[in-house]
């Protein structure tokens, strides 16, 4: 990242994007649990779905953290560090196939706030790359719950 601010005066954003990083990689792992319980009518175009969603979630956490350490800051990690950051709910395999749906649903929509801001703050310290990296964030996601509220509309 170019920029002539010191990394102290980009941690708010960087905050902002570990926040991000930590709600993709619960929601990365809530859907690989969906893509493994899922069950019903539903199921292969689910099973599918699902880890198309696990696996692009996978590659764009790698891109956040090393965009966090292009900043000089440090992604976090860890399985508690990131479930008590992004506060995504868990939830418990059997689920009916809709609860699965609205479950993951949910966990976009709150990813989609979350990047916004990361990509507003990105804006504020004059950062495009970042921003970039989020308007690409939240194009996905909001693509993704296009496609789980349509498979609940009945």
């Amino acid at each position: 990242m170019q920029t002539d601010k010191p990394a102290s005066e980009l941690a708010p954003l960087a905050d902002s994007l570990n926040l991000v990083l930590a709600d993709s990689y619960a929601l990365m792992s809530l859907t690989h649990l969906a893509h493994w319980n899922v069950e019903g009518p539903g199921f292969f175009a689910l099973h599918t779905a699902f880890q198309t969603q696990y696996e692009e979630l996978f590659t764009a956490i790698d891109e956040i953290a090393e965009r966090i350490r292009s900043m000089g800051a440090y992604a976090t990690g860890g399985l508690n560090t990131h479930a008590a950051a992004a506060g995504i709910s868990e939830f418990a395999a059997p689920l009916k196939q809709e609860d699965y749906v609205r479950a993951l649903l949910s966990a976009n929509e709150k990813l989609v706030k979350d990047a916004v801001c990361a990509r507003d703050l990105a804006g504020e310290n004059n950062d495009p790359e970042t921003q970039d990296l989020m308007t690409e964030r939240i194009t996905l996601h909001q693509k993704t719950i296009w496609m789980l509220g349509s498979f609940l509309k009945s």
